[in-house]
C-alpha cells in the first residue's frame, strides 16, 4: 500500500488545496486505470449506486492505488463492517452517505481506526501487506484514513458546524438530489430556497477549513472552471459513465449531422 500517495490526498485536504477526482460505477479495471492515469488525484468506487461487487470494489482499489491515485470508496451506509472491509482491502478512506449529525461523523470516523482511536476490527489483508506490513499500517490508520461526509439532507442543514469540526472528518461533499428531494423541490436546482442551503453549506465549510466538495456529474470544463472559483476544493470530475455516453454520442451526432447535409 503507496501509503505516501495517501498523505499527499491528506496532505491537499488539510491545507485546504484543490484536489481532483472522478467517481467509478463500472467494474472493469481498465476504466479505473484510465482514470487513474489521466491525473486525477483520486476515484471513489462507488457502492452506493452500482452493481459493483466487493469483490469487484477490492479489484478497482488495487488497480487504481498502483496506478497512483488514492482509492476512496462510497459506502452503501454509514456501516461498519462495510468501512472495515473496504479498508481492510486497501482503501485509503471512505465517503460516507446521509451524514445529518455530529454523531453520524463520529461513527463514520471511528469506523476507519483500530482501537482505542476507533473500534475497527483488526485483520490481515491488502492493507496490511497480508501480515508482513501491519506495524506499519497500524501507525498509519491512527490519522491516515480519509473521511469525507455527504451532506444530503435538510436535517444536516442545522448540524453543519458540528459536523464539519469533527475530529477525523477530512471534507465534505454535497449531494444536490437528495438535498432537493429532502427539502421537497426534487432536482429544482434553480430554487431560491436550495440556492440558498447550497451556499450556507459552502460558506460554512469555508468558515471553518472544512474543504468543500462537489460532484459534477456532466463532464463540463466551464463549469468545472465556475465551481473552483466559488471555492470547492474536493470536486469530483464526472463518472465514468456520463463520460463514455457523452463522448459516443458526440461522435454519431457528428456523423448524423453530415449524413443531412
Amino acid at each position: 500500500m503507496e501509503k505516501t500517495l495517501n498523505n499527499r490526498l491528506k496532505e491537499k485536504l488539510k491545507t485546504n488545496q484543490l484536489s481532483l477526482g472522478s467517481w467509478i460505477t463500472l467494474g472493469h479495471p481498465g476504466i479505473a486505470e484510465i482514470f487513474a492515469n489521466a491525473g486525477f488525484d483520486w476515484l471513489v468506487v462507488d457502492l452506493e449506486h452500482s452493481t459493483l461487487s466487493m469483490e469487484q470494489a477490492g479489484e478497482l482499489i488495487r488497480t487504481i492505488d498502483l496506478a497512483g491515485a488514492s482509492p476512496l470508496v462510497r459506502l452503501t451506509s454509514n456501516d461498519a463492517n462495510q468501512i472495515k472491509r473496504v479498508m481492510d482491502a486497501g482503501a485509503h478512506g471512505i465517503v460516507v452517505p446521509m451524514v445529518n449529525s455530529v454523531r453520524d461523523a463520529e461513527h463514520a470516523v471511528a469506523a476507519t481506526r483500530y482501537a482505542p482511536q476507533g473500534h475497527r476490527g483488526v485483520g490481515l489483508a491488502r492493507a496490511q501487506r497480508y501480515g508482513p506490513g501491519f506495524k506499519d499500517y497500524l501507525q498509519w490508520q491512527q490519522d491516515g484514513p480519509v473521511v469525507i461526509v455527504q451532506i444530503e439532507h435538510q436535517s444536516a442543514l442545522d448540524h453543519l458546524e458540528a459536523i464539519f469540526s469533527t475530529p477525523g472528518v477530512d471534507g465534505f461533499i454535497i449531494g444536490p438530489y437528495d438535498l432537493s428531494c429532502s427539502m421537497g423541490i426534487p432536482g429544482e436546482f434553480e430554487r431560491p430556497e436550495f440556492l440558498a442551503a447550497m451556499d450556507r453549506i459552502l460558506t460554512t465549510g469555508l468558515r471553518l477549513g472544512c474543504p468543500p466538495g462537489l460532484h459534477i456529474v456532466e463532464p463540463d470544463p466551464a463549469r468545472l472552471r465556475q465551481v473552483i472559483q466559488e471555492g470547492y476544493r474536493f470536486i469530483a470530475y464526472s463518472v465514468d459513465i456520463r463520460m463514455l455516453d457523452v463522448s459516443a454520442r458526440t461522435g454519431v451526432l457528428v456523423t448524423q449531422e453530415k449524413a443531412q447535409t
